[in-house]
């Protein structure tokens, strides 16, 4: 992510998202960025000066309820693009808002 962009990560990644927020380290905090945590999952996002989005690879999340995580995202403004290419899965991609791409899936 790019540096001094905690509050836009914080909006979209657990405002939207709905994951809780986790101390970094004391050892870590100054360098900026932030860790969040669902269940057994952490997403860390680390700061880089010369930032550029991953537009490729990407973490997959599985969620509850997609329609509904789609309609909250889509009314935030940020569009999603609905993928049906796996079939034990209805899926769709986002773009958190620095760029990087997020695979949403929800078992059919």
């Amino acid at each position: 992510m790019p540096r001094g962009e905690e509050d836009r990560g914080r909006a979209f990644y657990a405002g939207l998202l709905g994951l809780t927020e986790i101390p970094k380290p004391a050892s870590l905090a100054e360098s900026g960025g932030l860790w969040f945590r669902i269940g057994a999952l952490e997403i860390h996002l680390g700061v880089e000066d010369d930032f550029r989005p991953a537009k490729k690879a990407h973490p997959g999340l599985l969620v509850d309820d997609l329609p509904t995580l789609v309609a909250i995202l889509e009314a935030a403004g940020y569009a999603t693009k609905p993928d049906d290419r796996l079939a034990a899965y209805t899926r769709a991609f986002v773009h958190d808002p620095f760029g990087n791409r997020i695979e949403l899936l929800q078992p059919r």
